[in-house]
């Protein structure tokens, strides 16, 4: 039996997959038959992803996406060694909360270069004629549920998401012709290695009232990933320019 969920014999790339939502990304469309591009700044820790992974043909690539002079070479080298791709998973970035007194132009520019700027950019080159499969391919923006709701503090952070959610959209019908889809996900809080040491996470009561928010509970990077298989696979191949919520029910109330 034909299965529309699988990933095999699609070539997926996934940025930030040293850590977090991204190496679990990495890690699950590998185990459903992709060849994965592994890409990160950190060599050692995306070494450490692809230890884990199924199958021998997957690719590492040590590269910083802020740096966009060479985004386009980086991009020809791996198309040349995997071939065109069928899959993009934008999933590095960085989160920030600080109110709006201290938000300057600086830090400004280092959010949406890591969180927006950088995973355009590369998109813009994947997407060049070429360097896609010619049955079309899947984008895939990791965004949040700040880009949908206000919270204390997230004013910067949720410009950034809300960035993608709208961008998709119009990236979508630009490239329809091309069979290249875009969404984007939304999760909720997601327990990564990372923010388990953040203060709200180790306070045992900013915890619970964290918890009570997600009606089924803080949610895993599987959550996600199982998601981003989902957008990968052919099964979802007439769904394009829509924001999938993965929060355990945050935004239901």
């Amino acid at each position: 039996m034909n299965n529309p969920f699988s990933l095999e014999g699609k070539v997926v790339v996934v940025t930030g997959a040293s850590s977090g939502i991204g190496k679990q990304t990495a890690i699950d469309c590998a185990g459903m038959g992709a060849r994965v591009v592994l890409m990160a700044r950190n060599e050692t820790r995306l070494q450490e992803t692809l230890s884990q992974m199924e199958g021998t043909r997957h690719m590492v690539v040590s590269f910083d996406l802020t740096d966009y002079q060479n985004v386009k070479d980086c991009v020809k080298r791996i198309v040349a060694q995997v071939g065109p791709v069928d899959g993009l998973v934008n999933c590095a970035g960085i989160s920030a909360t600080m109110p709006l007194k201290l938000i300057d132009v600086t830090k400004m520019e280092e959010l949406f270069q890591a969180n927006v700027f950088s995973g355009i950019q590369l998109t813009r080159h994947f997407c060049q004629i070429g360097n896609t499969s010619r049955e079309g391919a899947s984008v895939i923006f990791l965004s949040s549920i700040m880009g949908l709701v206000g919270e204390t503090g997230k004013a910067l952070y949720s410009m950034c998401k809300g960035s993608l959610v709208s961008a998709v959209r119009s990236l979508a019908c630009e490239y329809a012709p091309r069979h290249i889809r875009f969404n984007a996900i939304s999760p909720g809080a997601i327990l990564t290695p990372i923010n388990q040491d953040l203060p709200h996470m180790k306070n045992p009561d900013a915890r619970a009232a964290l918890e009570a928010n997600h009606i089924l509970g803080l949610g895993k990077t599987t959550d996600v990933s199982n998601a981003c298989i989902f957008l990968l696979s052919d099964a979802s191949r007439w769904i394009t320019g829509q924001n999938i919520v993965v929060d355990g029910g945050y935004t239901a109330r």
